[in-house]
């Protein structure tokens, strides 16, 4: 991978697809890697895009700071790259740590964005949240990467697809404490101990953007999604059925459909950043991909059936008032 350089740290990145067309950048999540992204590359080059994906400090190649590393970093380094490969403006995808980033990086670099996609995050730190992270830093600090990473699969993953791939698993977490530094790690996580909730800022986002959450995701539940959703006008919230909080990784094939379907609706004119809730249809081949949320989405999902001679969901109706949820 090429090699950018920010102040004392280098930034390993692939970009790939032909000069001149729009950019597609992604954002790992806290343990992830650029190389994640591949099959991602592999749908959306073919459909027109260059994809950018790297390795955020503390991850994969890039350098690895094991002291005082602030979360406002990454948004500028990320702004550092882009004007190293002189592109000016992208679609930003994130997911998980990188939909902070990214909140971040739209919040003060709006201007270099076309749209934004945020997936399985949050913008403050819940009571559940709060001790979740306290645990995980814990476990991370008193145990070590390997305890992290027994505890990251379950609450990322679904029963059915640990099943499917329990072979697998092994491999893959030793990959994992290869490409991944603890003491990396730790930083990364205890840089939230001066987060500044992001929550009030939102309002200053105004491009496109989608917010992605899963069905299932206890990680970072809708209450987090919901909260981003009220606060960016030009939003939609999309539900991803049966999903919980990796779904990029366990589903890709409906997250790539969902990708698709928002940049389409942003090239051809007709996306409509109304803040409605959606649900994505599990099958990526249907036609008709986007069925409005009925009933209180903060309970429970049932999507309305779309008829299927029209090819336009209707009109989501204005968000109510909620129940506590319960």
């Amino acid at each position: 991978m090429p090699t950018v350089i920010f102040g004392p740290h280098k930034v390993n990145y692939e970009l790939v697809g032909e000069p001149g067309r729009p950019v597609i950048t992604f954002l790992n999540g806290l343990t992830q890697n650029a190389n994640l992204w591949k099959s991602y590359a592999e749908h959306f080059v073919p459909r027109g895009y260059r994809v950018l994906a790297y390795d955020m400090l503390g991850q994969g190649r890039s350098s690895k700071p094991v002291i005082d590393s602030k979360l406002a970093t990454h948004a500028d380094t990320l702004a550092h790259l882009l004007d190293e490969l002189e592109i000016d403006k992208i679609h930003l995808v994130s997911i998980s740590f990188g939909g902070i980033v990214a909140l971040d990086f739209a919040i003060r670099y709006g201007q270099r964005l076309y749209s934004l996609t945020a997936m399985s995050t949050f913008a403050e730190l819940t009571p559940q949240l709060e001790f979740l992270g306290a645990v995980m830093t814990q476990g991370l600090t008193e145990v070590g990467l390997p305890y992290l990473q027994n505890m990251l699969y379950p609450m990322n993953m679904s029963s059915a697809w640990i099943a499917a791939n329990r072979e697998r698993i092994p491999a893959m977490k030793r990959a994992g404490y290869i490409g991944n530094d603890g003491y990396a790690l730790q930083n990364l996580m205890e840089s939230f101990v001066e987060f500044e909730p992001l929550t009030a800022q939102l309002p200053k986002i105004k491009v496109p953007t989608l917010i992605m959450n899963g069905e299932f995701d206890f990680f970072t539940p809708r209450e987090c999604h919901e909260l981003i959703r009220s606060k960016i006008r030009n939003s939609r919230l999309l539900i991803i059925q049966h999903a919980y909080h990796a779904f990029t990784l366990e589903m890709p094939a409906v997250t790539m459909r969902q990708l698709g379907e928002f940049l389409d609706r942003i090239t051809n004119g007709t996306w409509q950043g109304d803040q409605s809730v959606w649900i994505a249809a599990d099958d990526p081949t249907a036609k008709i991909q986007w069925l409005p949320c009925d009933g209180d989405w903060m309970r429970a999902v049932r999507p309305v059936a779309a008829s299927p001679a029209t090819p336009t969901p209707a009109r989501p109706r204005k968000t109510q008032p909620r129940k506590t949820p319960t």
